[in-house]
């Protein structure tokens, strides 16, 4: 890659990590499904226009069901699963837990697209997944009365990547061909239809703050209208296994982003547990071990 994509790389990753953050500061106001349709919402109103500059309107209608089933899966059941996340864990721990998507998408497409697996991305799924249990080994506890909210946080992260997983490959198999920027609009679009009637029946009694609004609006405007327009420019420019190397980049910044204003701290298991994750994920990328001539 060269310098520019490099830096516009490190840029996605820093976007990335933050909408971690910002979750942390808006799902206690808003509440997960609520905040999770704000921020759809407000990306689809920046994207339409966008999409409509480039004559491209017409394919919302042309591929609307793969839109709605990629909208569902990418973005609306995972953002409220991740702002349900916030509720409880740190924006460090979620977003290492968001570092297995690539796992779940080659496992996913294994099983549905019988896309073949080598031996050395089956270990990398399993060290990915050891990873993520090592992380949740102290949440979970089978005590009467125990607290359960970090664990069930977990899990919600992890439930969010595996839809991450499934909408990649519907993707893949539904929207072939359809313009990188309709994908990103009309599934934006799709989630905050899907979540409008939701959110509307969850809407806050008290009216979120400054803050809380200050966040819902960055998700949506740096976090998923702007990141996804760098997400896949830069694919298009560098290809997808070097675009999915942001993935490796995010937990380092919703870590420091979390470290620098909310005073999260980084503890020793994350690390480790971090660590273990992002081998697995190289192992199972494929980007590390032995290369064909």
């Amino acid at each position: 890659m060269k310098t520019f994509d490099i830096g516009e790389l490190v840029l996605l990753a820093a976007l990335w990590g933050a909408s971690f953050l910002f979750m942390r500061l808006g799902a206690h106001e808003f509440g997960p499904i609520v905040l999770a349709a704000v921020r759809v919402g407000l990306a689809s109103v920046m994207l339409i226009p966008l999409l409509a500059s480039r004559g491209q309107l017409s394919a919302l209608r042309t591929h609307w069901k793969g839109l709605l089933l990629v909208g569902a899966l990418n973005s609306a059941i995972p953002f409220a699963l991740f702002s349900f996340a916030a509720l409880s864990i740190t924006a460090g721990l979620s977003s290492i837990v968001n570092a297995t998507t690539p796992l779940w998408t080659a496992l996913v497409a294994f099983v549905w697209l019988r896309q073949g697996l080598t031996p050395l991305r089956v270990l990398g799924l399993v060290i990915g997944f050891a990873g993520v249990a090592f992380l949740a080994w102290d949440k979970a506890s089978f005590k009467p009365g125990a607290d359960h909210s970090g664990l069930l946080a977990l899990l919600a992260c992890a439930a969010a990547t595996f839809c991450y997983g499934v909408a990649a490959n519907a993707t893949r198999r539904y929207l072939a061909g359809v313009s990188p920027l309709a994908v990103a609009t009309g599934s934006q679009f799709s989630a905050a239809l899907l979540l409008a009637l939701p959110a509307a029946w969850l809407w806050p009694a008290a009216m979120p703050g400054g803050v809380a609004w200050g966040a819902a609006l960055a998700l949506a405007a740096l976090c998923t209208a702007l990141a996804y327009i760098l997400y896949f420019r830069l694919m298009g420019r560098v290809g997808p296994t070097n675009a999915v190397s942001v993935t490796f980049l995010i937990p380092l910044f919703a870590i420091l982003w979390g470290a620098l204003f909310l005073g999260e701290a980084v503890t020793a298991q994350m690390v480790a547990g971090g660590a273990i994750v992002l081998v697995g994920i190289a192992l199972a990328l494929g980007l590390v071990g032995p290369r064909r001539r």
